[in-house]
């Protein structure tokens, strides 16, 4: 599978997680990330695609601890949280 299929698969994965919340959390940061990611970036999202959306948002919050095989620049971005637009 080409780069573009990927990552075009990945950002309906990402927006379509099954709650708003999630929805915004995980298909924001994709937005904002995911055309900058390399392939091992991207393999890395496509497996975390296959956790749980409750897991994913307690990693990106800081109230759960993050498995290993997760660890890096992905997880770090996800924890910023700045990639969230929020209505003032």
């Amino acid at each position: 599978m080409d780069r573009e299929h990927r990552l075009k698969r990945l950002r309906f994965r990402a927006w379509h997680r099954g709650t708003k919340e999630a929805d915004l959390l995980i298909g924001g940061f994709f937005d904002a990330n995911g055309e900058s990611w390399n392939d091992e970036e991207i393999t890395l999202f496509e497996a975390m695609m296959e956790e749980q959306d409750v897991d994913i948002m307690a990693w990106a919050m800081g109230t759960a601890e993050v498995p290993a095989r997760y660890q890096g620049t992905i997880i770090t971005a996800l924890k910023t949280l700045t990639y969230i637009p929020i209505a003032r």
